[in-house]
């Protein structure tokens, strides 16, 4: 009887001693961002001690699990460049990631516009697929999940961008990859982490609920839906707090058409959204998104009141937006121009993160207004070149004292638009393609199209 619980107890300490495992999003054909300091993590043994080494280096790195059981060491990673692997190395097992390459790493996340492929129908499907042979693009596709509590991992792996893995894969996120490769010679990793029809309330960080009593109450105006779970933080807690260790060099983000139901308070709810992903990553990492595209809604303006706050949550230090509504059909929520989308948050990041181009990456967006006796006098930032697309300049409104909002004719004159409307003596405020179905026909040189815009009162 000794002799068994001998065997029992050695048998024991045989299987605690548990095996070196990694979360899913450090696997062979990863991107770390390059030139960084770059955690790496994962879980053991308590006490147990292994080795860690880099082939760029070929250095050893010694780590001690503690007693939570999940270890982590920080690393420096070189220029860009590869494919290099990564051994770990352990009493229990042995782990080799390999065709790793070193670049810049972008989180994209979202509902059904970011979620987008090619195989879910593009313009220009059949020859976007038949080029994305691009070995130095890799695709990390994070596997629909949700959480009451934030979690450790996430399901996903790290594929080889190719015509079989491309198509489908987040189709803005790929073109944003390959309009960054056209002027940076350097890998580029892409995180796909969307769902379709989700709020940004879903994808918030739980704390940020607490801290704000107005984002709880706009929250409470989002309405089931039968395509996405609506608990507040359930996506973030199952798909993007596993991802707050991994250092990327920012956030793409095509969100908004969800939050209709709550339009006039979706700066606050997309700012917060923001500022909590922020603080889980400890640093204030570009975020660039695409304003939501004209579509006939339910109701009359939730459209563009939508746009409106998109384009007031440019306040934010460090954000983009990239502006569609000229690369659309009110017909269809999801257009399928994900070429120009790309190509335009693409720009935005090499002249605003990377410095790489010197062009105008925006349309103009307004700056203010100033009522000159019956007129209103609209300024806008991005003016350079203003000009109309068609024959009359469409979708200016302003307020009367009325209460009323009338139709105004609008021209442009010294890099400003003058507007006025007989029905209106004493303008109070002035808008711009308001409704949700209103595409904008105002542009500059660069051929970007004017944002929505509601002034404040003149």
């Amino acid at each position: 009887m000794k002799h068994l619980f001998l065997v029992l107890f050695l048998f024991c300490l045989t299987v605690v001693k548990a095996e070196i495992s990694l979360p899913k999003i450090f696997s062979s054909n990863m991107v770390l961002q390059r030139e960084s300091s770059v955690d790496l993590f994962g879980w053991a043994h308590p006490g147990e001690e292994f080795t860690i080494i880099t082939s760029w280096v070929y250095q050893e790195y010694p780590v001690k699990t503690p007693v939570t059981g999940k270890w982590k060491l920080s690393i420096e990673t070189p220029g860009a460049g590869g494919p290099y692997n990564i051994v770990f190395n352990g009493g229990s097992n042995q782990i080799v990631l390999d065709n790793i390459l070193m670049g810049e790493v972008w989180l994209c996340s979202g509902q059904s516009n970011m979620e987008w492929s090619a195989n879910s129908g593009l313009d220009n499907k059949e020859e976007a697929i038949a080029k994305s042979d691009k070995p130095t693009i890799r695709l990390f596709t994070v596997e629909k999940r949700t959480s009451e509590h934030p979690q450790d991992d996430l399901v996903g792996k790290w594929e080889v961008c190719t015509p079989e893995t491309m198509p489908d894969f987040s189709a803005v996120a790929y073109f944003f990859a390959q309009r960054m490769q056209e002027e940076m010679d350097v890998p580029i990793g892409l995180i796909d982490s969307s769902w379709g029809a989700s709020c940004a309330e879903v994808w918030t960080h739980s704390e940020a609920f607490e801290n704000n009593p107005a984002l709880q109450q706009s929250y409470e105006l989002i309405k089931p839906n039968p395509w996405v779970p609506i608990e507040k933080s359930i996506l973030y807690n199952a798909m993007i707090a596993p991802l707050t260790n991994f250092k990327i060099s920012g956030t793409l983000w095509y969100q908004g058409e969800s939050n209709t139901a709550n339009a006039e308070t979706y700066e606050n709810t997309f700012g917060t959204l923001i500022e909590s992903w922020r603080t889980q990553w400890g640093y204030d990492f570009p975020f660039y998104y695409v304003q939501i595209a004209p579509f006939k809604y339910g109701r009359e303006y939730e459209g563009g009141i939508v746009r409106d706050q998109q384009r007031r949550t440019l306040s934010l230090p460090n954000t983009g937006m990239a502006m569609t509504s000229d690369i659309c059909t009110i017909e269809d929520i999801h257009p399928r121009n994900k070429l120009d989308v790309g190509i335009r948050l693409g720009n935005i990041a090499l002249k605003q993160h990377y410095n790489k181009i010197d062009q105008e990456v925006y349309g103009p967006l307004f700056k203010g207004a100033e009522v000159v006796k019956n007129k209103v006098e609209v300024t806008f930032e991005h003016n350079e070149g203003l000009n109309i697309k068609g024959k009359n300049l469409e979708h200016f409104e302003v307020l009367a004292s009325d209460g009323n909002w009338y139709p105004a004719k609008a021209k442009i004159k010294n890099g400003k638009v003058t507007v006025s409307s007989k029905e209106v003596k004493e303008p109070r405020k002035v808008r711009y393609a308001f409704k949700s179905t209103d595409i904008a026909n105002l542009f500059n040189s660069a051929g970007l199209p004017a944002s929505t815009f509601i002034s404040e009162e003149l």
